[in-house]
């Protein structure tokens, strides 16, 4: 069974960056999109940022573009998420998640992925 394990989370002052890591489990696992989400309480999951397989394709949700960086390390396995200029609102528990299906990169569906982290807590204070 595949496990996404993510880590990085903490808190920080508003302006302040922090780097987030998803790693894969299982070195053969090989999904064609991953993605990043997160979910702030009372809110729905908001897709923020997905890749392709090769490292390709990346797309951001407009909350987070020009401020949230998506890359991989396929020889590691490991998923990032560069997070700078930080707000408030960035306040949410973040998630990694894997497609082995398509996608519409342009509009990120946590329905459109089968495999889940448990998530890391960001906290954003003003």
């Amino acid at each position: 069974q595949v496990q996404l394990v993510e880590s990085g989370g903490g808190s920080v002052q508003a302006g302040g960056s922090l780097n987030l890591s998803c790693v894969t489990s299982r070195a053969t696992f090989k999904p064609a999109w991953k993605a990043w989400f997160r979910q702030a309480p009372g809110k729905e999951r908001e897709g923020i940022a997905t890749i392709g397989a090769r490292g390709d394709n990346p797309y951001y949700a407009d909350s987070v573009k020009g401020r949230f960086t998506i890359s991989q390390d396929t020889a590691k396995n490991t998923l990032y998420l560069q997070m700078s200029t930080l707000k408030p609102e960035d306040t949410a528990t973040y998630y990694c998640a894997a497609s082995t299906g398509a996608i519409q990169a342009w509009n990120i569906r946590a329905r459109d992925f089968n495999y889940w982290g448990q998530g890391t807590q960001v906290t954003v204070s003003s």
